[in-house]
This record gives C-alpha cells, structure tokens and sequence, in this order.
C-alpha cells in the first residue's frame, strides 16, 4: 500500500549533524517522502514516495523521480550500494530489486520462495544484502533474519537470533556484525530492542535495554556514532504518525545519549541507513499535522 498524507500533514526533510543541529530541508503536503539514503558524493538524498524513488538535493530544490521500469511500487525499504552507482529495492510485490542509481530498467534478485523480502542492509564490499523474510506475508508471524548474494546467485540463509519478531538488519563498517532490533530478549508485544549478531551467526548480544520501543539502529560509516528511532512504551510494530524520538548515540556508550530529536513521525522517519560519506550528519523525515498537539 503506498502512504498518503492526512489532511492537515505535512512532510519534512530534515537532516541534524552530530554536533546536535537540526535543518529543514524540504517541506511539503503533496507526497508522503520516507527512508532517506545519502549518496556516495554527499549531494543528494534518495527517498521513496507515491511508490517511486526520488533524488533530492541537500542545498534544496524539488525532489526529481527517478526513473525506473521493470519494478512494481516500492516501499520504505532502499539501501544504496557501496559503489554509489546501483540502488537496491523493496517493492510492493514482496521482492528486492537492484537498479542503477541514475534510473533505467530493474532486475529482480529474490525467487518466489514463498516470502516477503524486505531489505535493509547491504555489506561493505556489495556482495551481500541482508533482509527480513515474512513467511507467506504473514505479518502475525515473526520475521526472520536473513542473508543473500546481492547478484541473487546464492541460497538465502537463516541468521538465527531468538523466536521474536526481529527487523532492520544492517551489516557495520567492517562488514563482521549485523545491527538489527529484535523482541527477543522479552515476552512483552512488540517491544523491541537494539542488538547485534556476527554475520557467522554467533555473538547475539543486547546493545541496550531500555523501557521505549527501540527500532532500526543505523552506523555511520566511521563506526563511531549511531542513530535510532525510540517508539513509546507499548508499541507493537513501527507504525505511522506517532510521537518519537529520533536519538544519537556514540557506539561506544549506547546507554546515553547525545542528541535527541522528539517529532511526530515513526514508519518512514528512519527505515533506512540516512549518514552522508564524512560520518557528520544524517537525514530523517518528520510527519507534523498542522493545528493539533501532535506538530
């Protein structure tokens, strides 16, 4: 289903730096923009709305399609190769998708196994994807971490890491761990937290326990900070249009943070990895409804 404004709602594109700064970027109550990317030259942001993909320029101007064939509407879910040249895809359909950045046709990389595929990672030399399978689409089901060749030549293979819901698998710098929030340290619904698991499989650990409903921690490519999207307490899932915090943290001490950004948001704010090249400032998208308590 591809995601409209309310009426009244507005969408900003914000990006924040780590020094705790925060600028709007673009604005509008025309279409519901989700999930920045950075480009690998710093200069654009890649973002998804009324089921396309869009390149917007961070010193401003209107957001232009990109444009694709081959490839049905896409969702929230897109991660730029690190060659800065290939975009890969979640779409509609239930399937990953790698196009070229500047547009053109798509080529499907995942089989009709049964499953949904929904990307979030890409390893640093681009030979891996890793994404969340639902089986059947059955969102009443736990997702299940998974890898994949990125040309779609190999198996998928199961990373297992507890029997609770677990999403936003993205590989670190160096290409050892996966970043991911799970609810498996917990019986309470959809409260997720922040962990990490070695590609291998092994090493499955907490990264912070907290009370809020913790999801999609993103690095910067340093290593040295990372940003995630704290939901309040008894939240189940990642839904739309909710009050959230977007929250900055050092990796070395992921119980205390640095910045924080409180805005009306959630599902498309930061599903996607959204740090510029230099590690000095990231993007996200905030949903404010104008004449109520929740702008």
């Amino acid at each position: 289903m591809i995601r409209t404004l309310q009426p009244g709602q507005r969408c900003e594109v914000r990006i924040a730096s780590v020094s705790g700064e925060s600028t709007l970027v673009y604005s509008t109550d025309d279409v519901l923009l989700e999930a920045p990317n950075w480009t690998l030259d710093g200069s654009s942001l890649i973002l998804n709305g009324d089921g396309k993909l869009w390149r917007l320029d961070v010193s401003g101007g209107e957001p232009a399609e990109v444009l694709l064939t081959g490839v049905p509407d896409l969702n929230n879910d897109h991660v730029l190769a690190p060659d800065g040249t290939t975009v890969f895809l979640s779409a509609n359909d239930g399937h990953i998708y790698r196009a070229a950045l500047s547009g053109g046709q798509a080529t499907r990389i995942t089989d009709e196994d049964g499953s949904f595929h929904f990307l979030h990672g890409v390893s640093p030399d681009g030979k891996e994807l890793a994404y969340v399978g639902i089986e059947a689409g059955d969102f009443t089901q736990p997702g299940r971490l998974m890898t994949i060749a990125s040309d779609g030549g190999a198996t998928a293979r199961v990373v297992d890491v507890g029997s609770g819901h677990r999403d936003g698998p993205e590989y670190s710098p160096d290409g050892k761990w996966l970043y991911l929030n799970t609810e498996s340290f917990t019986k309470a619904p959809g409260h997720a937290q922040l962990a990490r698991v070695q590609v291998d499989g092994s090493g499955f650990e907490r990264l912070l326990e907290s009370d809020t409903v913790d999801w999609f921690p993103h690095l910067s490519p340093d290593g040295r900070y990372a940003t995630y999207i704290q939901f309040p307490s008894g939240t189940e899932g990642h839904p739309a249009d909710l009050p959230v915090d977007v929250v900055l943290v050092s990796t070395e001490d992921w119980t205390t943070p640095l910045h924080t950004w409180p805005l009306f948001g959630g599902q498309g704010t930061l599903n996607v990895n959204s740090w510029s090249p230099d590690s000095v400032r990231f993007a996200f998208v905030a949903y404010p409804i104008s004449g109520s308590t929740k702008d």
